[in-house]
């Protein structure tokens, strides 16, 4: 065991357990999707840790062994196969399946012994590309799919042994900012950009090892998960529009010009787009706008999933760096969209629920704020902020760092 699974084994907090901890004993089928190397497996151990019963069991579906578990003509035989694990067929069992998408004929399984048995089932796969259409439609209403991203700050923190206080509105994130804590932790934000947020990249010793472990999650995915999972003919294609995609980050996509960059057709454009957002690979942000089709039809920016992966391969602006950051935590909050007048004038991020506006700046200025707080008006946005690399004491700044 190297020194980065012998951390991983370690209990680190993740804010999806506490939500995993609410569908223990309901009527649920418990999905966890999200890219490799996310933690997901960790999250589900510590979850079938806490689990009280003895009748429950951890399966790992790479393993052919366990597959064999579940090759049944007779679903009801499956129990037998079951015992050696411990699970006892006259009690609740609760059945963890790790890594379900390299067995999809399993999902027929798990919906049977769930219709007809007291079973609880969990399971991790590695993209909502292939999860979100893996269950069938009678599992409808009995199953919840959850979503891990890669750590963000404060988990970063935990990770670290660190505890601060983060607020959830952004009023009180402005209005309780403070300085002594930002420098506290302003070098742990700085090796958050430069390195992102996968566990074992996090857990890493030094920037060799990092680099190491990017260099893998990035083999991984392009390995297993587009080669696996895609029937696109034109791998190298889909690695070069990767690479393109990793140097536009927080810029307006132009398909017509990309696709003949890359010798394609538009249509092969959108399906690689359509692939690299359904596993998580990239995010793409469409424009604000009162009509529903402008903001369909209006050029999107893109986003990587990790500023680790996105500085490891690609050579951008620490501004596009910190404003990719600053999107990886808001995406989980809110649907989120950009706002640009013809003059030139944009906001960042607009959280459309929410209704607040947010710049982002690796310094904010009064300038910055005067000109978001003009917008802000004009959309009749509730709040706007200027979200600051940097500590800005005046009211209107938000501490990147306090996200």
């Amino acid at each position: 065991m190297n020194k980065i699974e012998s951390k991983m084994n370690k209990p680190y907090k993740r804010k999806l357990l506490e939500e995993l901890r609410t569908w223990v004993d309901k009527r649920f089928v418990v999905v966890v999707t999200g890219m490799r190397q996310v933690g997901k497996t960790t999250l589900f151990r510590m979850l079938f840790d806490e689990i009280k019963s003895p009748n429950k069991a951890f399966l790992d579906l790479e393993n052919p062994i366990v597959q064999k578990v579940f090759q049944e003509t007779n679903y009801d035989n499956v129990w037998a196969n079951l015992k050696p694990y411990g699970i006892n067929i006259n009690e609740k069992a609760y059945i963890f399946l790790d890594e379900i998408q390299t067995m999809p004929e399993v999902v027929k399984v798990v919906k049977y012994l769930f219709d007809h048995y007291q079973v609880q089932f969990f399971t991790t796969g590695s993209s909502s590309f292939y999860l979100k259409n893996l269950f069938p439609e009678s599992l409808a209403g009995r199953k919840v799919l959850l979503e891990l991203y890669p750590l963000d700050f404060e988990e970063l923190l935990w990770f670290n042994g660190i505890e601060k206080e983060f607020y959830r509105e952004f009023k009180e994130k402005d209005r309780r900012k403070n300085a002594v804590a930002y420098e506290q932790t302003v070098k742990f934000y700085e090796e958050y950009l430069s390195y992102g947020g996968f566990p074992r990249v996090v857990l890493a010793s030094d920037a060799a090892e990092k680099n190491a472990v990017l260099d893998d999650i990035f083999t991984s995915y392009f390995e297993k998960d587009v080669r696996s999972m895609s029937d696109f003919k034109g791998i190298s294609v889909l690695r070069d529009l990767i690479l393109l995609l990793m140097q536009r980050v927080g810029s307006k996509l132009n398909l017509s010009r990309i696709a003949s960059e890359l010798g394609v057709s538009r249509t092969t454009i959108h399906a690689y787009l359509s692939f690299l957002e359904a596993t998580y690979f990239v995010s793409l942000v469409a424009p604000f706008s009162s009509k529903v089709d402008r903001e369909v039809s209006g050029a999107k920016k893109v986003y990587l999933c990790d500023t680790g992966i996105l500085n490891r391969f690609a050579k951008v602006s620490s501004g596009a760096v910190l404003e990719n950051a600053v999107f990886n935590v808001l995406k989980k909050l809110d649907e989120i969209r950009y706002y640009q007048r013809r003059s030139g004038k944009e906001i960042d991020f607009l959280l459309k629920e929410k209704g607040v506006g947010l710049e982002v700046k690796e310094k904010g200025t009064k300038y910055d704020k005067h000109s978001l707080q003009q917008m802000k008006t004009s959309l009749n946005l509730q709040e706007g902020y200027v979200v600051s690399k940097a500590f800005v004491p005046e009211e209107g700044f938000i501490c990147a760092a306090d996200l």
